[in-house]
């Protein structure tokens, strides 16, 4: 007889808020920062920044911010997230049974490994939909899967997924958008721009600190294109090597010279030292050089988001317009479009 148990695949983001209220954007912000990976101090100072400075006072700011993105629907993250998770079970068949899970927020990853349990599954594959390893994302989310695995049920078999930052779907999924954007606005430049990530949590991860803590350059160890190698020795969690690694094969994807691209960190926090170099700085130095014309990709997201709608498309672009730019355009992600939900597949039946 056939085994008909099938195999639960779980995609996994960050998060969203129930909705844009106060309310809702606080108990997401509070969830969020007190996560020791994120703000990776003590933990009595971390519940006092949280808890006595940030929740009170970022959360009105912040929840006018996802009001401006919000749609009939609701959050563009979930909604994108839900589309890719109906793409990738069409993709996949009836062996399988895909569920969409969030580290913060819901459908929390609690929820979606239960509904895994209930189906039958015995054998769970985890997606991180983080393109590059970072403790804060990544590490977070394994931690807290394998932790919920061991309480729901020991005996379930639990698969993570490789960081897929070099994978060639990934790149193509990428491409994919962006050059249909660059067709139509013709850019005079194009700002590879990743989330940021303190300089803290780089040095305790990355072997090759005084490379990649450079502040302007990229890390100098190279890789290519390959849909199973993780990279050369030494990237496996180095977040900000991966970033320059997913940069170069995308300008080569998109036939960019070197002179027509650049790599930058967004989404600070607090007064920490961040990864460099910044956004905001190359905004105003790109700007300084004669660029008019910006397109901006975000290859640390794989769904349009308050990242890449708000900060990006909305204050980004202002600030280009009062710098003298005359025009910016954020390219959309790949969010659940038929490339980058065959690439997700892929990854599921190679694991």
């Amino acid at each position: 007889m056939p085994n008909l148990t099938p195999v639960g695949v779980m995609l996994i983001n960050l998060g969203t808020p129930k909705s844009p209220k106060v309310g809702h954007v606080r108990q997401y912000l509070r969830e969020f920062l007190m996560d020791p990976r994120v703000i990776d101090i003590a933990g009595w100072k971390r519940w006092l920044l949280v808890n006595l400075v940030i929740a009170p006072f970022r959360t009105p700011k912040s929840a006018r911010a996802y009001e401006t993105i919000w749609t009939n629907k609701g959050s563009p993250l979930l909604l994108h997230g839900q589309n890719l998770r109906d793409a990738t079970s069409r993709l996949l068949g009836d062996k399988y049974r895909v569920v969409l899970g969030m580290r913060y927020g819901a459908p929390s990853l609690q929820s979606s490994l239960s509904a895994l349990q209930s189906a039958g599954c015995r054998q769970i594959i985890a997606v991180p939909l983080f393109p590059q390893y970072a403790e804060a994302t990544t590490g977070s989310c394994i931690a807290r899967l394998t932790e919920l695995t061991g309480e729901i049920d020991a005996g379930l078999e639990l698969h993570i997924t490789r960081p897929f930052y070099n994978h060639a779907g990934f790149i193509d999924a990428m491409a994919a958008p962006a050059k249909a954007t660059i067709d139509a606005f013709r850019p005079d430049f194009v700002l590879l721009s990743y989330h940021g990530l303190p300089r803290s949590q780089l040095q305790s991860a990355c072997p090759n600190t005084d490379q990649c803590l450079n502040p302007v350059g990229p890390c100098s160890a190279e890789t290519t294109s390959d849909e199973q190698s993780i990279g050369p020795l030494g990237t496996e969690r180095c977040y900000r090597q991966q970033c320059f690694a997913t940069s170069r094969l995308l300008a080569k994807r998109l036939q960019l010279d070197s002179g027509q691209h650049a790599t930058s960190f967004q989404s600070r926090l607090g007064g920490a030292e961040w990864i460099r170099p910044y956004t905001d700085d190359a905004l105003s130095k790109l700007a300084a050089r004669g660029v008019r014309r910006l397109a901006i990709a975000t290859p640390a997201f794989v769904a349009d988001c308050l990242e890449t709608l708000e900060e990006l498309g909305d204050r980004a672009r202002q600030t280009w317009l009062d710098l003298g730019g005359e025009d910016l355009a954020v390219i959309p992600c790949p969010n659940s479009g038929p490339i980058f939900a065959a690439m997700i597949a892929s990854l599921i039946r190679s694991q």
